[in-house]
């Protein structure tokens, strides 16, 4: 044996002496082509990758800037499941209502957690809802903001945020109004209105339209969604945030998420010192408290507090304002269906206010407003997912921690499940009694499972009433002479809208 090891030594360095290498030299090649074996190391098993995959970029110059649509295009030929390079990073991608389905509702606990992403992360590090990871911490915080959004009047009947939304609304109306018909843009006024209502539930009180201060939180809020959108080469590659020029977007969502959290703070604060601990007004109110009690979550502080507010504040103005562009630029495109809508509620609500009991009674005003959720998915691929331990999907082994990505989009234009699904038809969710069909097959506009959206019923109370508001008092058409406003969207964390104008003519 002896002889043997001197043999093999004796080779080595023989060979090291014919190459000219030191064997200082030698072990940092090996120790650098084993690192990089083990990262360039494809599991067994993995779904295929599409063509268009280079090296170090993968697929994502392939993607584009419109990654849903590129991802349902190859479902067509690769089938519903897929896996896409991002960077060094394999993603698992699921298309079509029976694999999304499969994963998000079916078996939720195998698909539930986040992935480390770099900008994403930069929500709340993994102490929030939206990035947490699947574990004890994170399933108390979303009981507890859940609870505490039901106290607060998320629910409808008793004790419902009714009576506040309505109030939003008819400011909204008013603020249509002095427009007299002239073409302008809704995109703030809608903003305002919807953040009023998360700011009521959150820190209990208001804005006027033009106040600073809440100029300050929209601004942030849209300049967060622009560069979480700009920033993925950020979250693919991390270490370019240290790359002065190219780590700007990153520096500048960390900017805006920084002015977001200095109100937060400042409300937390006053919150503080006006704490009545047995009448608590808000969500704030009912953090400090648990930060006292430790009776629900086990370890929150403060800090955690502000980043579910946070992730409450961002994710619940971004979506609600956006769809309801959407339903408002569509009727501008649709001038019959809006027609329809308008007949429908002057039957039923005729001149008093909208309110939630009229919702069983206005199924072509629901159906327009699904519709909406359907054609233009405000999320269309969810927020990553990752799974939690190694998991079989279809013939595919994935692994434990792989990002998984729920193509929302594939569901919602899915020709199977869609006819025709580029056209805006509200006819789609209506029976044949003209019933509303409110939960058909391949439609998960707010996700499913575990990671379900947290205030997915608050939407839909507050779509309703400020969408059967304004058309029950105004036609809105495209500015004459202006071409039809572009239907593509601008990706960020939501579905946007392409600025556009229109006008509110009263009826």
């Amino acid at each position: 044996m002896a002889a043997v090891v001197s043999w093999i030594a004796g080779s080595v360095q023989e060979i090291l002496l014919i190459s000219g290498l030191t064997a200082q030299t030698c072990l940092v090649f090996c120790a650098a082509f084993l690192l990089a074996y083990v990262l360039l190391k494809r599991p067994q098993n993995l779904p295929p990758y599409p063509a268009g995959r280079v090296p170090v970029l993968g697929h994502l110059l392939a993607l584009g800037r419109a990654p849903h649509l590129k991802l349902t295009a190859w479902r067509r030929q690769y089938g519903d499941v897929f896996t896409v390079r991002m960077g060094m990073e394999d993603v698992v991608v699921l298309n079509g209502y029976t694999a999304v389905k499969d994963a998000l509702v079916d078996r939720s606990e195998l698909f539930a957690s986040r992935p480390p992403v770099y900008l994403f992360d930069a929500f709340g590090k993994n102490k929030d809802i939206l990035t947490g990871h699947w574990d004890t911490g994170f399933k108390q915080r979303k009981r507890f903001s859940t609870t505490v959004l039901k106290n607060l009047g998320m629910k409808v009947g008793r004790g419902s945020i009714e009576e506040k939304i309505v109030e939003e609304a008819k400011f909204l109306h008013n603020r249509v109004a002095e427009y007299e018909g002239k073409p302008f843009d809704i995109a703030h006024d809608v903003t305002v209105t919807v953040a009023n209502v998360i700011c009521t539930m959150t820190f209990g009180k208001r804005y006027d339209y033009e106040d600073e201060s809440f100029q300050v939180l929209s601004e942030a809020v849209t300049a967060v969604g622009t560069e979480l959108a700009a920033g993925q080469i950020i979250s693919v590659f991390p270490s370019l945030r240290f790359v002065p020029g190219v780590n700007r977007v990153g520096t500048n969502l960390v900017e805006h998420l920084s002015k977001l959290q200095r109100v937060l703070w400042e409300e937390l604060s006053r919150h503080r010192e006006h704490l009545d601990r047995e009448n608590p007004r808000d969500f704030l109110d009912f953090g400090l408290l648990e930060v006292e009690r430790q009776e629900k979550v086990e370890g929150l502080t403060e800090e955690i507090v502000i980043y579910l507010t946070q992730n409450i504040f961002v994710a619940g103005t971004e979506t609600t304002a956006d769809t309801l562009l959407w339903a408002l630029l569509y009727l501008t495109q649709n001038p019959a269906i809006q027609h329809k809508v308008q007949q429908e509620l002057d039957a039923v609500v005729g001149a008093s206010l909208p309110a939630l009991s009229h919702r069983s009674q206005l199924p072509y005003v629901n159906a327009c407003l699904l519709e909406t959720l359907r054609i233009r998915t405000l999320v269309p691929l969810s927020a990553p997912h990752a799974t939690t331990q190694d998991v079989k999907v279809q013939q595919f082994d994935i692994p434990k921690g792989t990002q998984v990505l729920p193509n929302l989009h594939s569901l919602h234009t899915d020709p199977a499940y869609w006819p025709d699904p580029d056209r805006f038809d509200p006819e789609r969710f209506l029976d044949a009694e003209g019933n509303v069909i409110n939960k058909p097959e391949s439609f998960m506009p707010f996700s499913g499972g575990r990671r379900v959206c947290l205030g997915e019923q608050l939407a839909r109370m507050e779509l309703f009433l400020f969408f059967s508001t304004l058309l029950q008092s105004f036609s809105f058409k495209t500015p004459e002479g202006a071409p039809p406003p572009n239907t593509d969207g601008v990706l960020g964390i939501t579905l946007t809208p392409y600025p556009f104008q229109l006008c509110a003519t009263p009826r």
